[in-house]
């Protein structure tokens, strides 16, 4: 029985939530291995929609067990909130499982994101301002503060007091505000500790222990593979590593334990944030793509930008994360248009590249060289089989599958949870 990475291969938004959800029902463990409450899974069963930000998808299928691995990022007051709301809709989280080695976002992280970002002005980054960057920056500091650290009063005192003794040195010098009380913040951490607790194990020792005895292990990451903080559009990424190889240290987990990497990919393209973008499209083409597929953030609720199908980037994504298989999401979207451009290539300097620019600055002024498939005008929301979609939506498909270097395994063809085409098992 496999253990799976399942990953955006875009800039993220590709409708993970969906494909984790497809799967939540076969698979025993369902990961959140980077990231934090920065990324946001969309999630719709029947009639119901469910918007999760730092909880795994699985925690939606009852068989299911969710775990958030230690390199993830926890703001303890989000992830509290989000299994209320959870509880509240007679969804059950007793079976959550959260790492004693993850990082906390505390109030101090939120309030130094904030700031340094306004403080960049036109050269902000466009984070989300939920303190992910500074907290991953604590961790490599090493002046974090962790999971394990709420059960012992004195340790997390002095973590602390270092963390602030250099973060509120930057807050009153570099940015003018007032510093921050360690004893608030201690308060305020030990605060969560008791209704945390509960959830807190070695979950490396947990997913080992999984593995070796045949079940079935299912890797999430958050945002995508072009926000990979080594292998994405720097410095225009995320603070964490989403790609496959993020799996392995964000869980505790060795390579030679995944037996597939399946890469999420809109069958059009989009990003949130500021960051170069060569398909993006700045006209009714774009704000249709965005009306249809309700491109806004569903952390955030900023207006993704939208442009089309970038094969340069899905064959990137390909090759940095050893896919074995694509997750097609959104081709209902593109019903109703004549011909769809797909950019096969990039122009830069006036010379065609076929694969990534390794220079961010090839990548920012790379035009792109399009060709165009036919459309199609017949609604495939209802579509259970790929033979059920028209001819020119069933050329799509191949076209891309060709040009992205990987089979395309599974399409989405609707938001629900059961407008999904299966090609071929992932298990």
């Amino acid at each position: 029985m496999p253990a799976l990475v399942l990953l955006g291969a875009q800039w993220g938004d590709e409708g993970k939530g969906k494909a984790t959800d497809l799967l939540g029902g076969s698979v025993d463990y369902v990961v959140r291995y980077q990231g934090g409450n920065n990324a946001g899974h969309t999630v719709v069963v029947g009639d119901q929609k469910y918007a999760l930000h730092l909880l795994p998808s699985g925690i939606l299928s009852p068989e299911c067990t969710p775990v958030i691995g230690n390199g993830v990022v926890v703001n303890p007051e989000v992830l509290l909130s989000e299994l209320s709301g959870l509880e509240e809709r007679s969804i059950d989280t007793s079976k959550l499982l959260l790492s004693g080695n993850a990082h906390l976002i505390t109030s101090y992280h939120e309030t130094v994101d904030k700031v340094a970002e306004r403080f960049l002005g036109k050269r902000k980054i466009g984070t989300t301002g939920r303190g992910i960057g500074p907290t991953y920056a604590d961790k490599i500091n090493r002046v974090g503060i962790r999971v394990q650290d709420l059960f012992d009063e004195s340790i997390l005192r002095q973590k602390v007091e270092a963390a602030l003794e250099h973060r509120n040195q930057i807050l009153a010098k570099l940015y003018n505000r007032r510093a921050i009380a360690v004893g608030q913040v201690v308060e305020e951490l030990l605060g969560y500790a008791q209704r945390i607790e509960g959830y807190v194990c070695d979950t490396t020792l947990v997913l080992n222990d999984a593995i070796d005895e045949g079940k079935v292990v299912l890797f999430e990451g958050g945002q995508g593979t072009l926000l990979d903080v080594d292998h994405g559009t720097y410095p225009f990424v995320t603070s964490s590593n989403p790609t496959a190889g993020g799996a392995c240290t964000g869980a505790g987990v060795g390579p030679t334990k995944i037996d597939r990497v399946i890469g999420i990919l809109k069958a059009y393209t989009t990003r949130v944030g500021a960051g170069p973008f060569p398909t993006e499209l700045l006209d009714e083409d774009g704000e249709a793509l965005r009306r249809i597929g309700g491109e806004f953030g569903v952390t955030t609720g900023r207006d993704r930008r939208c442009g089309w199908f970038d094969a340069v980037i899905a064959r990137y994504a390909t090759r940095v994360n050893g896919l074995t298989d694509f997750f097609l999401t959104k081709l209902d979207v593109l019903t109703g248009w004549d011909r769809i451009p797909v950019c096969v290539a990039y122009e830069v300097d006036g010379k065609r590249v076929e694969e990534m620019p390794y220079n961010q600055s090839d990548f920012h002024h790379a035009v792109p060289v399009y060709e165009y498939l036919p459309g199609w005008a017949e609604d495939i929301t209802g579509a259970k089989t790929f033979e059920d979609l028209p001819k020119n939506a069933q050329a799509y498909v191949k076209a891309l599958e060709e040009m992205s270097g990987a089979p395309i395994s599974a399409i989405g063809v609707g938001p629900g949870r059961d407008e999904t085409i299966q090609i071929r098992s992932f298990l």
